[in-house]
């Protein structure tokens, strides 16, 4: 992991920055929209994803030609609680697969052509157990949110965020519960498949975790506290891509919760985050209620590791694709609506 660049504080004053949406690019792409040889509307979802894409990245014609993966690899004080179906060497044998090109993202990275990062965050040294204190202390919070900064680089299209951490779905839901509310039981889920027993410990231990650090005084506090490196790492990228006029595409439960810190500062700051999938994790459902978004598709997946972000770029680029090279009621020779 990098050297810490940033304080919390300093984050807080970013965030005060940020620019908005180009309305200029989403006037004209809405222009172009109005005369392509199709009836206004007739494509949904697909022309208001190519809205979004040159609305914040600021061009008329939107592209989806550099698109880049980046997952978050960290792992956690809590999986020794027993919270998790698999142990946390996992963690790191996962991301020798995916070096390996042997995983479901290296797969979807291929048949989208994605760039694909892997960014292992101090695995050797997990985070604290959130349940006798703080996971990260400020200056671990304020390097992972930094690291997850630097993953934006120029010339990128899209960025898709996704994590590999065992036992993230444990700090995802305490991290939900204390932003978003509610009890414990409403956002445990299976996670990597426990239940029963195991299903009840790992709720003990978020409401635990939540119980202790309810005093936390803001979200960046709370995910400080009860968060991980990776999915600070992913908060940071979420920032730090806004500021590059990058439009972001998160995953699922985990990686949405750590966008939704940011939700919870101020709602507009994901204004230029799309969700690609609902989960299976049953907290996810509730979460993207909670910040207002609806998800691309629902195929029952719950992998993680960015699986439903890279799966998204194919329907980015098929709206790209649509808006940039349909003909216009003028050049095709169509009569348009009378």
């Amino acid at each position: 992991m990098a050297e810490p660049i940033v304080t919390l504080d300093e984050i807080r004053k970013i965030l005060r920055e940020l620019p908005g949406p180009d309305l200029d690019a989403a006037s004209a792409v809405a222009t172009r929209e109005s005369q392509l040889t199709k009836p206004p509307g007739a494509l949904g979802r697909l022309e208001e994803i190519s809205s979004w894409l040159a609305t914040w990245q600021g061009r008329a014609r939107p592209r989806v030609d550099h698109p880049r993966v980046a997952v978050f690899a960290g792992n956690h004080g809590v999986a020794a609680l027993g919270v998790s179906a698999f142990p946390a060497a996992v963690t790191q044998q996962m991301v020798q697969n995916f070096i390996n090109g042997g995983a479901a993202i290296n797969q979807l990275c291929q048949t989208f052509d994605a760039d694909l990062r892997v960014y292992e965050m101090a695995l050797e040294t997990p985070t604290s157990d959130f349940t006798q204190g703080p996971a990260m202390d400020e200056e671990e919070a304020g390097r992972s949110l930094a690291y997850g900064m630097m993953a934006v680089e120029p010339g990128l299209d899209v960025l898709c965020l996704g994590e590999m951490g065992i036992a993230n779905t444990t700090s995802a839901s305490a991290l939900a519960c204390a932003l978003f509310g509610g009890d414990a039981a409403t956002w445990a889920g299976p996670g990597t498949g426990v239940g029963g027993e195991q299903l009840k410990r790992k709720t003990e231990v978020i409401a635990a975790g939540v119980e202790r650090h309810k005093d936390a005084k803001d979200p960046l506090d709370i995910l400080a506290r009860l968060g991980g490196f990776e999915l600070a790492a992913i908060t940071g990228a979420v920032i730090a891509a806004r500021r590059a006029r990058t439009p972001v595409v998160l995953d699922g439960f985990a990686c949405t919760v750590a966008a939704s810190v940011l939700h919870r500062i101020d709602p507009r700051l994901l204004d230029h985050c799309i969700v690609s999938h609902v989960s299976a994790e049953p907290g996810h459902r509730k979460l993207l209620q909670e910040i207002g978004k609806s998800a691309l598709f629902d195929f029952g997946m719950r992998l993680g590791e960015a699986s439903g972000a890279a799966l998204a770029l194919g329907v980015l680029k098929a709206a790209v694709a649509c808006h940039t090279g349909m003909a216009t009621f003028a050049e095709a020779g169509v009569s348009g609506k009378s």
